[in-house]
Order: structure tokens, then C-alpha cells, then sequence
């Protein structure tokens, strides 16, 4: 792959490539949508990633291009920046990773670079491309520029600059492309960000299947709708415990402030909060502010527009994931007999709050996990964002075959498009190593 990526690199470009960074999707095992609550999240890195091949040039130009003839050649001046966040391309994906490193080191004459991008992470698939593209970008541009950082201040770098496209991402995608170790999943914890290594039990392997739904999350308003119907939860659930509710943004800090558990966060979200929806003028109402007051203050620019939310079933489910991750840590630690059983349950359980608390989940993503626990899995659950992508399910090892030929049939040989395109969308991972650059010897 690099001779082939690198004999492409100099008909396109005339000369030799001078390094290559790669950067890897990734599958999160339990923890959805609580990232950006302030929760600690349990993905692992998947082989698949992001490869470009570099130079760095003497004008302050960065020219991008693509190993697939779909996505087009792009160029823009280093000094002028520009992020279109309305409908956003490839090299947008790029040019965030680069603005961050800029930023951060306040590059007044940033090199220029040619870059030739080859992607294995099948897009708006919810296993990260986008993010593996931001890091790979903030890697090149580190190494062209001749600077170093820690792996975890690239990880925070990336993660606040992937926001210049619009999306309200919580940091988990970034840190673990940057921390993966081969051989481990991740607990990430975030304010401070860390990792710890949480070794997965023997005889089962996680299988990736693909829904063929699309999903881009940047170009889709429910991710942050979502963002900010927890928002909303931790103001309404910090005041009616008079806490300091205008501080407070994510429902981990509202926990942290009580001083309680998660169990018993539950049982204030079901006496504070009501599961009908509540309108704007419902939540000003709880508040104490006017309509102006929560359009110019709390909403984000995006959200202007929407009339209803619903808190109780968003701080529900964050509560009860958040729960379930340190539950499935607990299990890999100790590693009971029956460690495997309480896995499967746990990722049902998450699937569940996925698709009927956070509505996430799609009729197609349902159906693929139905599909999967009838073949053999004990477990299965929509991975990434949802609103279609990837299920992730674990499947007993000496099963594997029997369940991937089952699946194949039931799933991908029932409809064309999904048939023509099966072998990426359909395979067996293992936790692969984080992001990394190499230089030609």
C-alpha cells in the first residue's frame, strides 16, 4: 500500500513523498453520546485508517489529493484558511487538523505541503473517518513545520478543532486514534484526558457490520440537537438542586457537584424531569429567563429553529451508559467465568437506551442487530453516532465463521447495493495501535 500510495504521490506531484502519517478509525465498545457529557467512553482503534503521504514546500501553498478519483484535488494559500461548514468535503476535514496546529503555535509562515490521502474507513459509516482525517491532517502539519507535541495535546488540539466544522464532538474519536496500543481497548476519561488499558476477554472477537446508511454527522442537525438537549437537562437538573445552574454545561458536572452516584442521578432525572417533551417557553418557565435570554444565550447558532426537547429521555440514557461503561471495565478486570454473558448484556442494554431514550438507531441498524444476536452474537449494539453506520457485535471466536457467512446472507445478500459492496462493510477487528508517522528511508 505505501509503494503504491508513494508511486501515485510522484506522478501527481514530480517529486518523492518525505513522510507518511497514518491515523485509525475506531469502534467504541459501550458509551455512546456521553463523551460530550464529560463521561469516560471504552472504544478500541480498528486497522482501518487514514494514510497521507507528504512533503513540505517552499511556497505557502497546500495542495490535496486523493487516492479515490471521487473525492477532488483541492488547494488553498496556508495564510487564508477558509472552513466551509455548510456543506462539508473531504479537504475541509483536513484543513481543520492543520488551522489547529497553526493556532496553537501561532504559525505567522506555515510550510506548505503536497499531501496524498488514502482512506480503508469506510465514510459516514460512524467509525470515525472524519476524526481520522483531522488527526492524520494535525500530525502532517506538526511534522512539516518541524514542531512536537504530547500524543494527548495533539488528541485536545484535534478535538477543538474538528469543532470548526460544526460539530459538537466530545473528544472520544481523537484521543483514542491518538492513544490506541495494539492488543487493548481504552477507558478515556476526559478533564484531565486519560487512558487506561482495559484488556478484552479471550474467546470472543468484535465484528464490525455496516448498515449502508449514511450518516454524516456534520451535515445532520440531530447530533447537536442532541448536545443540546443535554445541555438544557444539566441547567434544568442543577437548578432545581440550587446549584449554580448557568455554569454548569455537561450532566457528568452536575454528579460531580451533588457528590453522588450514577444510580442516584437516575432517580433525580425521574423525579426533576418529565418524559413528555418540553417546549422552549416550558424550559425559560424553569429557568426564571425569557425566550431572548435562551435563544442568545444557551441555544447555539443552529438550534434556533427547534421548538421541542426532550430531557428526561437524553439524561436518562447518559446516565445509565455512563453506568454501564464502568460496569463493562469492572467485568474485563475481574473477569468472571461468566465475563462474556454480562458483556453481551451490557451491549444490548446500550443498544436499547440507543435506540429508544437517545433515538439514534434507524429501522435498518435495528434489524442488523436482531440479525446478529439470532446468528450467534452475545452481544451487538449501533457504534458511532448512529442515525445508520456500523453495528459492533461480539461474537464467540470459534463461532466467527459460521456467523459472518449467516450474516452475509441474511443481511447483504437480500439487496444489491449492500451486496456489491460487502467485503468493507462485513469483518472481524482486533484493537490495532493509534496514530503515528514514518519517513521514507
Amino acid at each position: 500500500r505505501l509503494q503504491k500510495l508513494k508511486e501515485m504521490f510522484i506522478s501527481k506531484f514530480g517529486s518523492a513523498p518525505k513522510f507518511y502519517a497514518r491515523a485509525p478509525g475506531r469502534v467504541n465498545l459501550i458509551g455512546e453520546h456521553i463523551d460530550y457529557c464529560g463521561y469516560a467512553v471504552l472504544p478500541m482503534a480498528v486497522e482501518q485508517d487514514i494514510l497521507i503521504a507528504a512533503e513540505p514546500v517552499q511556497t505557502q501553498v497546500v495542495q490535496l489529493a486523493n487516492t479515490n478519483s471521487s473525492y477532488l484535488d483541492f488547494s488553498t494559500s496556508v495564510n487564508n484558511i477558509q472552513i466551509n461548514k455548510t456543506k462539508p468535503q473531504w479537504h475541509n476535514y483536513f484543513l481543520c487538523g492543520l488551522k489547529g496546529i497553526q493556532e496553537h503555535f501561532g504559525l505567522n509562515n506555515p510550510t506548505g505541503m503536497n499531501c496524498l490521502l488514502d482512506g480503508t474507513i469506510p465514510p459516514s459509516s460512524g467509525l470515525s473517518s472524519s476524526s481520522a482525517l483531522v488527526c492524520c491532517a494535525g500530525l502532517v502539519t506538526l511534522r512539516a513545520n518541524g514542531k512536537t507535541l504530547s500524543k494527548v495535546e495533539l488528541a485536545e488540539i484535534c478535538t477543538k478543532s474538528e469543532r470548526y466544522i460544526g460539530t459538537e464532538g466530545g473528544g472520544m474519536d481523537q484521543s483514542i486514534s491518538f492513544l490506541a496500543e495494539e492488543g487493548t481497548a481504552k477507558l478515556i476519561e476526559f478533564s484531565p484526558l486519560r487512558a487506561t488499558d482495559v484488556r478484552l476477554p479471550s474467546g470472543a472477537t468484535f465484528v464490525i457490520a455496516n448498515s449502508c446508511v449514511e450518516m454524516n454527522k456534520a451535515a445532520t442537525s440531530h447530533y447537536n440537537i442532541r448536545v443540546m438537549e443535554c445541555r438544557l437537562a444539566t441547567k434544568l437538573l442543577s437548578k432545581s438542586k440550587g446549584l449554580e445552574w448557568k455554569k454548569m454545561l455537561r450532566l457528568h458536572d452536575v454528579q460531580t457537584k451533588l457528590g453522588v452516584s450514577l444510580e442516584e442521578m437516575l432517580t433525580i432525572v425521574e423525579e426533576v424531569l418529565h418524559p413528555e417533551p418540553y417546549s422552549a417557553e416550558e424550559i425559560c418557565k424553569c429557568l426564571g429567563i425569557s425566550l431572548e435570554e435562551l435563544h442568545s444565550q444557551i441555544l447555539s447558532q443552529n438550534m434556533q429553529d427547534v421548538s421541542t426537547f426532550k430531557l428526561y429521555q437524553r439524561a436518562k440514557h447518559v446516565y445509565s451508559e455512563a453506568a454501564r461503561v464502568l460496569e463493562f471495565k469492572k467485568i474485563c478486570s475481574e473477569a468472571p467465568a461468566n465475563a462474556l454473558q454480562l458483556l453481551g448484556e451490557l451491549m444490548k442494554q446500550s443498544h436499547i437506551s440507543c435506540r429508544e431514550m437517545y433515538e439514534c438507531s434507524c429501522p435498518e441498524l435495528d434489524r442488523l442487530v436482531d440479525i446478529c444476536l439470532q446468528f450467534g452474537a452475545i452481544g451487538s449494539r449501533l457504534t458511532g453516532a448512529g442515525w445508520g453506520g456500523c453495528t459492533v457485535s461480539m461474537v464467540p471466536t470459534d463461532k466467527l465463521n459460521t456467523f459472518l457467512k449467516n450474516v452475509k446472507k441474511a443481511y447483504y445478500q437480500t439487496d444489491g447495493q449492500r451486496l456489491a459492496v460487502e467485503n468493507n462493510n462485513l469483518f472481524a477487528t482486533k484493537p490495532g495501535r493509534g496514530a503515528l508517522f514514518f519517513v521514507e528511508a
